[in-house]
């Protein structure tokens, strides 16, 4: 306990101290299911807290060893959770499949892989550490879907009205379901194997007992569709998997589908990669060196300085060192604060990334006001900063040891930078056109004038547009 408590002391110190203090009191009152598999996300909003603030307090609670990080791939379909691990590392497949829709997805970061948090066992043993303790309902909410689903208020009734019958079965037995099946779509279903087959229940209603066999593996598996008649069914199942199952007959009607229909905002590996805190803490420990993973969209800034040869002949080196550093620092800071993150420095340059376009053109302009209030405490306009902004789909990669990103978004981002100059900040059609960035654009009373500009290596012209404050 009093290790427990020295670490609680760290996390309010190295955290943001309120998001940090409610993560603290949640682990102190909330229920077991409150604290496995927790949605950042929806922590925060529920608790009017900052939401990068919380991240960023749950990623360092993670590196003090308060909670378990998580990065799991999702069905984007049911919103179940198709594998699970510590590091996203251990998420090797191109593409994964469910057994309850049918369907093979890949594993885009921005869309289908989730990063949870559950506390350690050390601060609080709660029953989903051992999740073969967990009976059905439990199992389906706190293990199979993921947090991107909105369970209803009265999940367990409705999960009562489908299921037609169930058992636990623990590994190598045998055991048989005798029940009547109805005319509609049925599902035997494990949520522990993700095994399933389809039940086609049709037709005159039959007295006659039919029997059926399934057989569940370690083995994500789907068997088809059996035809049967209304009436009477033997079902008997054998579990050949190391764990325990829990078979399942449900009806596939409205409400079934209802359980699963509603989905929030969730915690994407997209949106953590772009939270600074984590990219301090993992800079290399995310992906092994032959992964790939894509990214269906993410918005991209590069920066540099301009002249920044010449500031050292005209100032000296001491004097441009000390003002190229307050000038990292002060992008860093602007990264920070509006949720993004510094992928690298190249140079004078700096590669960060953003979650959404509003974000990174916020982010721009709070540097370009940082550039001037340290002009202004020198007395002059020495650091003169380039910025251009894109985004579209990149890959995830691991270059010189730590994660990166790579792909024709990433040399847009890059080239439109190469062509702005101090006097605005430069963005492609896709960032302007956000409604977000429009609202914003017109909050900050700044225009945006656009262009057709031809890339290097680019095959097409673009329209570029400069965003500089409206004349007073």
């Amino acid at each position: 306990m009093a290790d427990t408590e020295a670490l609680w002391t760290l996390l309010l110190e190295a955290a943001e101290p309120i998001a940090a203090a409610a993560i603290k009191h949640e682990v102190e009152v909330a229920t077991d299911a409150a604290l496995c598999r927790i949605n950042a996300l929806a922590f925060a909003a529920a608790r009017g807290l900052d939401e990068d603030a919380t991240i960023g307090a749950f990623v360092r609670a993670a590196q003090l060893g308060l909670f378990d990080m998580s990065w799991s791939a999702l069905c984007p379909g049911c919103g179940g959770v198709l594998e699970s691990g510590a590091a996203l590392r251990t998420l090797n497949r191109h593409e994964y499949f469910c057994s309850l829709c049918v369907e093979m997805y890949q594993p885009t970061l921005d869309e289908r892989v989730e990063v949870t948090f559950t506390v350690n066992p050390r601060v609080r043993r709660i029953a989903a550490h051992d999740p073969d303790s967990l009976g059905l309902p439990e199992y389906m909410r706190q293990i199979f879907w993921s947090t991107a689903v909105d369970l209803p208020d009265d999940f367990e009734r409705l999960m009562e009205s489908v299921t037609l019958d169930f058992l636990e079965l623990e590994p190598g037995a045998k055991a048989s379901l005798s029940l009547s099946l109805p005319a509609s779509h049925a599902m035997v279903f494990d949520p522990v194997t993700h095994t399933s087959v389809f039940l086609n229940v049709t037709g005159e209603e039959t007295s006659e007992r039919r029997a059926l066999s399934f057989i569940f593996s370690d083995e994500h598996a789907h068997s088809g569709t059996t035809e049967l008649r209304p009436g009477p069914v033997r079902i008997a199942l054998e579990n050949r998997a190391r764990r325990r199952t829990l078979p399942t007959v449900w009806v596939l009607n409205d409400a079934f589908h209802a359980l699963f229909a509603r989905r929030r905002p969730f915690l994407t590996a997209t949106r953590v990669f772009s939270n600074q805190t984590f990219r301090e803490i993992y800079r290399n420990g995310t992906l092994d060196s032959e992964q790939r993973f894509k990214i269906t969209n993410l918005t991209i800034l590069f920066t540099d300085l301009r002249g920044s040869t010449a500031l050292y002949d005209r100032v000296g080196d001491l004097a441009a060192y000390d003002l190229v550093r307050s000038h990292f620092g002060a992008l860093i800071a602007a990264v920070s604060a509006e949720g993004g993150a510094v992928v690298k420095t190249i140079g004078d340059a700096v590669m960060a990334t953003f979650s959404s376009p509003d974000r990174a053109l916020r982010a721009a302009m709070r540097m370009r006001a940082a550039m001037r209030e340290i002009n202004h405490a020198r007395g002059g306009d020495d650091l003169a900063l380039n910025i251009g902004l894109h985004e579209g789909p990149c890959l995830a990669v691991v270059l010189d040891d730590r994660q990166d990103y790579f792909g024709q978004s990433v040399n847009i981002a890059s080239r439109v930078q190469g062509l702005a100059d101090p006097k605005a900040i430069l963005a492609t059609r896709g960032i302007v056109e956000t409604p977000d960035v429009a609202r914003l654009l017109k909050e900050r009373g700044y225009r945006a004038a656009s262009r057709e500009s031809a890339l290097r290596g680019i095959s097409e012209a673009l329209t570029i547009y400069e965003i500089s404050e409206a004349a007073a």
